[in-house]
């Protein structure tokens, strides 16, 4: 599914970084979006831009992350941004629904910010986990033994 991208740039609050950006909102089934960066709206010190189309897949090897992310109130879809050429601007890069991979890109040096999942991904994604999804059993692991018998070496 293509997720239209909506990032607010805000002015900064610190001496260090003159412009502040992060995913607010994501608008599905959006198309194309050029040029990058297009205005929808914007106040006194913010803009909210259309940064990027991106696709969104699911996968069924992911169905947990899926299922945990839906149990949560609300769901979220996890926006990964990467700096931008210039490198002042935060351009996006991916966007998951899964919360393992959602947690997996936050360990990195990527910024990773969630957005409320609007209800037309909420339904795709829930549809998706009950078609594909299959409970694996937990197996405990079994130690192997070290010593063949009782006061024996290998």
């Amino acid at each position: 599914m293509a997720l239209g991208i909506v990032v607010e740039r805000r002015r900064g609050v610190t001496a260090w970084a003159d412009w502040s950006w992060r995913p607010v909102s994501v608008i599905p089934g959006a198309g194309p979006v050029d040029p990058p960066g297009t205005v929808l709206m914007q106040g006194d010190g913010w803009t909210h831009r259309h940064a990027a189309t991106l696709a969104m897949e699911l996968f069924r090897t992911d169905t947990e992350g899926y299922r945990l992310n839906l149990s949560q109130d609300p769901p979220r879809l996890w926006v990964v941004m990467r700096p931008g050429p210039d490198g002042e601007e935060l351009v996006p890069f991916a966007v998951t629904a899964s919360a393992h991979e959602g947690e997996g890109y936050q360990i990195g040096a990527d910024v990773v910010e969630t957005v409320p999942m609007p209800p037309e991904v909420i339904a795709l994604v829930r549809d998706f986990v009950e078609q594909h999804h299959v409970d694996v059993p937990f197996h405990k692991r079994e130690r192997k033994r070290h010593f063949e018998k009782e006061g024996q070496r290998r």
